[in-house]
């Protein structure tokens, strides 16, 4: 397979990339000149949540295949387009939920134990000075998940053994659950104390997380976003958290990565972590051998181990 070309578009984990170049002819979105001689040459993308495949690049290479998302989410590649051309899609579900799930607990036990800015206060030699303060306890809290999916499912198992309350907004009723279901998600901010944004973003969930549901959600309420950025309408929030109208957030992911709101950054009562939800070694690994899986099937005309189109 050394002779087929696969296009990265950008700087990923080192491991795929060294697997990519021992596999295939590995060319680089970010060195053009070399793309431009190349592209009837290149029969896959590989892409991430920073760069995917939009309809611009896909029109650009007229022999393309497939494109392999580094990554679950889908947001970044136009699949019309790849319906339209016959390109086949996939994704690297399920081996990124625990990772993620994992973040969505510790941004909320960050939010509500204060446990960074008590890290803060011990580093600044505060201590000595007198006693930190309360915080509040994360067991027993009311907790809504936006999206019941994989990702979802798993935060809400964790959220289980705290012993929270879960209930739940997405398009339609899940079967199986006992958790509470919400038809509107502003309903659902209302009858939680900490909101979780873990759905796909879609054209209908994007801004899904507006000012109704931010003041749904209220002064003593958490927003916790471990989805996209734009499923939060980000100066609301911004706006919200400034006015002691929303109690506080923990946020994986931003509007305009990688800039983040300046007036963030010096509220104690927030927790910011760099989209990192599934950035683990081990998880990085296995999402790197499933595109690479996923690649190798295709070309050798196995059934791809995980589809999207």
């Amino acid at each position: 397979m050394n002779n087929i070309g696969v296009l990265m578009t950008c700087p990923m984990f080192k491991y795929l990339e060294q697997e990519l170049e021992t596999r295939f002819n590995l060319i680089k979105l970010w060195n053009t000149e070399f793309l431009k001689k190349n592209s009837s040459s290149i029969k896959a993308v590989v892409g991430n949540t920073k760069v995917g495949a939009d309809a611009e690049l896909i029109d650009s290479l007229p022999n393309l295949e497939i494109v392999a998302s580094y990554s679950v989410g889908l947001d970044k590649i136009d699949l019309d387009k790849c319906k339209e051309r016959g390109i086949k899609v996939t994704n690297t579900p399920d081996v990124l939920t625990d990772d993620v799930a994992d973040l969505a607990i510790g941004l909320t036990l960050a939010v509500l134990r204060k446990i960074c800015v008590s890290d803060q206060f011990v580093r600044s030699g505060k201590w000595i000075n007198g006693d930190f303060g309360l915080a509040s306890k994360f067991s027993g809290k009311s907790v809504g998940i936006v999206g019941l999916g994989r990702i979802g499912s798993a935060i809400a198992k964790r959220a289980e053994a705290f012993d929270c309350l879960i209930s739940y907004h997405s398009r339609s009723k899940k079967p199986n659950t006992n958790y509470k279901y919400y038809s509107n998600i502003v309903d659902l901010a209302a009858n939680c104390e900490i909101l979780i944004v873990a759905c796909a973003l879609t054209e209908e969930t994007h801004h899904i997380v507006n000012r109704k549901v931010i003041d749904a959600l209220g002064p003593k309420g958490i927003l916790i976003n471990i989805g996209r950025g734009a499923h939060v309408n980000e100066p609301e929030v911004v706006s919200a958290l400034l006015e002691g109208r929303l109690g506080g957030a923990g946020l994986d992911v931003f509007e305009n990565e990688p800039e983040v709101p300046e007036e963030l950054l010096t509220l104690e009562n927030v927790v910011l972590v760099p989209h990192v939800g599934s950035d683990t070694e081990e998880t990085s690994k296995a999402m790197a051998d499933l595109v690479i899986s996923n690649l190798e099937a295709h070309f050798s005309d196995e059934p791809l181990l995980t589809p999207v189109l």
